[in-house]
């Protein structure tokens, strides 16, 4: 049997949920392989396997490039051999395979381009133009998918000179081509205008080119785009109202070509509004009325839905511009847009409902703040608030008559039209809400010719009391998280309850608000930082909301459904940061829960912003249930972060080390426990180093188990071993400053004598790095490790001895780097604490270091004058506070990868936590040694400082 078809039988067998895990473990075998990738890709290309062989090793395409392409410092980790043939090969394949297939080998291509273009690819974009077939719709796509895949990659970054360099790279050579392969489409579609199969090849090419003329355009205006702008506008209008029968389709939820294509020109039009308006400003009237027309025809069909959404917010983006918005500065045309367009797109469809039943958690994620971009309510909401920033008076007058016309409606049968009261409410938040939402405050600012309080009271309070539709509860506490910061803290107290009643709600929807309410109240603070809800209030109330929550969880165990409502476990993780202290009487059964959630889910990890919770909610157990306890919880968690470990769950390994770390760090002093002897080798061993995303959390677990198994470590000479990680570490620059934290902990722990025979070869690697690969960030960690060295006498370090183990790697060469980088870039360290770790290293040195008194005594006066400028301002450390950080999880990057847990995010430590007076502590020290020494320093400072340089030390030396 061939290696092809053996690789493509594991393959078939990792979609077999039986057999997965170990196929998928087979694989990863090969993968050590030579030209293991080349296999992946003619499984890929060739028809003689069935699609979905084919898909699977595209997968593993990818995630294979993902994790071998380079190495964190860029360096290729394939043979030359097949690095060559990939980038040879995998353009002409993309185009060739069936869409599903396009779109990870897509990804793949993105992944090679962040490392090799466009220096290391420079001719991916000539070979792109060069497969261009003007009249080849099919193939040109597949070309287009490529460039897109690419490309798209500039959208989210910030403008740097290397960013712009690619990017001019690219658009002199390929805007021309791709302006005239827009026109020759344009042509082919005129000319194909009855011929559906071409038609909708054609659209499909259209909208890839409108997916990269915004790509093309998201940095910067292209001299050859501004140069055409005329055409372009044109080509944009004529398919923004482009209508042939041949593109509808009956499908009432999926977009089709006609859709797609409108939708991506709202978008392109969008960003040009918004970073061109001085070029493009002479274009946009047409297009105002051609959105407008749309608006007020277009069905109320889901498959227009992104449709809609874009050109609200391409209008919406209109009247930002006080020039543009005084296209809507009447109030026929408000009252016009308010009944014709906003109130349409507010309004509940059926397929809401339908969702909100049959879906709610994908209700609830497209419903909440910042993740609900393309539904027709948001977009319409947000411009109806951006008119009335506009033209407030005018605006808040017509939009309240609609609203109290709502009610009516609804006061008049509210069985029949609770749906009028959902609108209403819809136009008030958009009415009243002025700026932009936070994640942790909501609304902050409103308009000032509304009520949020009396709307509330007269409206919605009702509704969190009595027995309404679950809707228009959503609606009433909704409206709290929204104006959450609006909202007074006494309001807050007779609300509070009713919240809390509401997570026992039988209807999901209802039960997952309020728990997004109640964990973002929680999390409030009031003007003086203390929290909004007092925590007295809900400690008592803990044990019971955390079974109910827990309940919720865990009522069907399956691993996708235990997952599926990350803002419960938001909510529990919430709780237990709130009740602190008062952790200890929850703790037993919190930590029971969570033991039995972290086993479920291990076993098919699938929604990252619920697992990340779930670890933090278990990170605060740690961190509150206090030190006595950690030797007993630690007991519990191990063998469920050991099954995690030793069946390699990717996405959880990072965290449990941080958690494991977290134990093992709140009682340092207490031997090693015995369960964790076991894992010492593993984690000394090369293969968990190389998946990056642990690297943080590894160093930090290594670092806590070296503090507490010393003495395990000296018996199985496994110093040498830690060392070998330091180096590996301080090699690279991502990694450079871990390298040194690890090292630190090792001198730290470990005596001089127990580390004398490494210290040459220690310090070797430091000055190798510091002369080949010298970059500001790793001078900075050097200055910071040197002064760790020198300011540590009293464990025998200290300056003498950092020179002595210098002249054994070459004689003299402190002298060198003392003055030319040492004392010059201490001034630049940035972080107080470093800066005071500085100021003790040389107050050391200056006191009792015998090497500046006979060997360097002209380093003497340069160190004082060095110290007295660190003391001109005497750097405050930061103390060290109970607060935990809040993380915007919208923006976090999940996945395999380090993910910081904040429960348990590791203090910054002060060693000299002592010296709270600076200069006082300066000055005695060195009257303290001048004593010792028998006067030596009072004579030094005589004969070589300043006279300012005297009076401000003399100064000193006398508080």
């Amino acid at each position: 049997m061939s290696s092809l078809t053996q690789l493509a039988q594991l393959l078939d067998a990792s979609l077999d949920p039986r057999q997965n895990r170990e196929a998928e473990q087979k694989i990863r075998t090969e993968e050590q392989k030579p030209g293991f990738a080349l296999l992946l890709l003619q499984i890929t290309a060739s028809t003689d396997f069935q699609y979905n062989t084919r898909l699977a090793s595209a997968l593993f395409f990818k995630n294979f490039i993902k994790r071998n392409w380079t190495d964190v410092e860029g360096n290729y980790k394939l043979p030359h051999q097949d690095v060559t043939t990939v980038k040879t090969e995998l353009v002409g394949l993309m185009i060739s395979v069936p869409k599903g297939i396009q779109t990870q080998l897509g990804e793949a291509i993105s992944i090679i381009a962040d490392s090799d273009f466009w220096e290391r690819w420079d001719t991916l974009v000539d070979d792109l133009i060069s497969r261009l077939k003007p009249g080849d719709p099919v193939v040109n796509a597949g070309v287009l998918q490529v460039a897109h895949s690419i490309f798209v990659r500039w959208r989210p970054l910030f403008r740097s000179d290397d960013l712009f360099t690619e990017i001019n790279h690219v658009l002199s050579k390929f805007a021309q081509p791709f302006l005239s392969l827009w026109q020759s489409l344009d042509s082919y579609i005129d000319n194909h205008s009855t011929d559906k199969v071409a038609l909708q090849n054609a659209f499909t090419e259209l909208d890839l080119v409108l997916q990269l003329f915004y790509d093309l355009s998201c940095q910067d205006l292209s001299p050859v785009f501004e140069d055409h702008l005329e055409g372009i506008s044109g080509l944009l209008l004529k398919y923004l109202v482009y209508n042939n029968s041949l593109l509808h389709t009956d499908d009432e939820d999926t977009a089709g070509p006609l859709e797609n294509t409108k939708a991506n020109i709202f978008e392109a039009l969008t960003l040009y509004i918004g970073k061109y308006y001085d070029d493009f400003s002479k274009h946009v009237t047409s297009f105002v009325e051609s959105s407008w027309n749309l608006l007020t025809t277009t069905g109320a069909e889901p498959k227009n839905d992104i449709l809609v959404s874009k050109a609200l917010l391409f209008l919406t983006s209109i009247g930002g511009i006080n020039e543009q918005a005084q296209t809507f500065n009447n109030p026929n045309i408000q009252t016009q847009i308010i009944e014709k367009v906003v109130i349409p797109n507010v309004a509940l469809r059926d397929s809401d409902i339908e969702m909100f039943e049959d879906e709610p958690i994908e209700f609830i994620r497209r419903d909440l703040e910042g993740s609900d971009s393309e539904t027709r309510r948001r977009a319409a909401g947000d411009f109806l608030q951006q008119l009335s920033d506009q033209f407030e008076q005018s605006v808040t007058q017509i939009t309240m008559t609609y609203i109290e016309k709502a009610l009516q409606d609804f006061q008049s049968n509210p069985e029949a039209n609770w749906r009028s009261k959902d609108t209403a409410v819809s136009l008030f938040f958009a009415l009243a809400s002025k700026g932009a939402r936070t994640s942790t405050h909501g609304v902050t600012k409103t308009n000032s010719l509304v009520d949020i309080g009396d709307f509330f009271s007269k409206y919605l309070a009702t509704d969190l009391q009595g027995d309404t539709q679950p809707l228009l509860k959503v609606d009433a506490i909704k409206y709290l998280y929204v104006f959450r910061s609006i909202i007074t803290k006494d309001q807050w107290q007779q609300v509070m309850p009713l919240l809390v009643n509401h997570l026992g709600n039988s209807n999901y929807c209802v039960y997952t608000y309020a728990a997004v309410a109640v964990e973002r109240v929680l999390a409030m603070g009031d003007d003086s930082g203390k929290p909004l809800i007092d925590p007295n209030n809900i400690t008592p109330l803990a044990s019971s909301l955390l079974e109910h929550l827990f309940g919720l969880v865990e009522k069907d165990r399956a691993p996708e459904k235990v997952q599926e409502n990350e803002f419960i476990m938001r909510c529990i993780m919430r709780v237990l940061i709130v009740v602190r202290e008062g952790i200890a009487s929850v703790a037993h059964s919190a930590l029971q829960h969570l033991t039995t959630i972290t086993t479920i889910i291990a076993a098919n990890p699938s929604n990252p912003r619920f697992y990340y919770y779930h670890f933090e909610s278990l990170g605060a157990l740690i961190r509150f249930t206090g030190a006595a306890q950690s030797e007993a919880l630690g007991s519990v968690l191990f063998a469920p972060f050991l099954a995690i470990l030793s069946n390699g769950v990717e996405e959880f390994i990072p965290y449990v080390f941080q958690l494991m770390a977290a134990l093992l760090e709140n009682e340092p002093d207490k031997p090693l426990p015995s369960q964790y002897e076991p894992l010492i080798a593993p984690i000394l061993a090369p293969s968990l180093w190389e998946q990056r995303g642990n690297v943080p959390a590894l160093v930090r677990l290594l670092s806590a188990i070296i503090v507490r198994g010393k003495q395990q470590l000296i018996t199985a000479n496994q110093i040498e071993h830690v060392l070998g990680i330091f180096q590996k570490l301080v090699a690279t620059k991502v990694f450079e400053s871990y390298g040194v934290d690890l090292l630190e902990t090792v001198i730290s722990t470990f005596t001089p004598s127990d580390l004398e025979q490494y210290w040459v070869h220690v310090l070797n690697i430091l000055l190798t790095r510091l002369q080949s690969k010298q970059t500001q960030a790793f001078t900075s960690r050097f200055i910071r490790f040197y002064h760790f060295v020198s300011s540590r006498t009293e464990q025998g370090l200290g300056a003498d001895f950092f020179i002595a183990a210098t002249d054994r790697v070459q004689q003299d060469v402190f002298r060198q780097l003392y003055v030319g980088i040492i004392l010059p870039k201490t001034q630049e360290l940035a972080r107080p604490l470093d800066r005071k770790v500085a100021a003790i290293s040389l107050t050391k040195t200056l006191a009792d270091s015998e090497a500046f008194v006979s060997r360097y005594p002209k380093g003497w006066p340069l160190t004082c004058n060095a110290l007295l400028k660190l003391l001109e301002d005497p750097p405050v450390p930061p103390k060290s506070d109970d607060h935990i950080a809040e993380l915007d999880v919208e923006d976090s990057g999940f996945g395999v990868g380090f993910t910081q847990l904040n429960t348990v995010r590791p203090p910054n430590k002060d060693p000299f936590a002592d010296v709270t007076d600076l200069r006082a502590w300066v000055g005695h020290y060195l009257k303290a040694a001048d004593q010792r020494h028998g006067g030596r320093i009072g004579k030094t400072v005589e004969e070589t400082l300043s006279p300012d340089a005297k009076k401000v030390l003399s100064s000193y030396m006398m508080l």
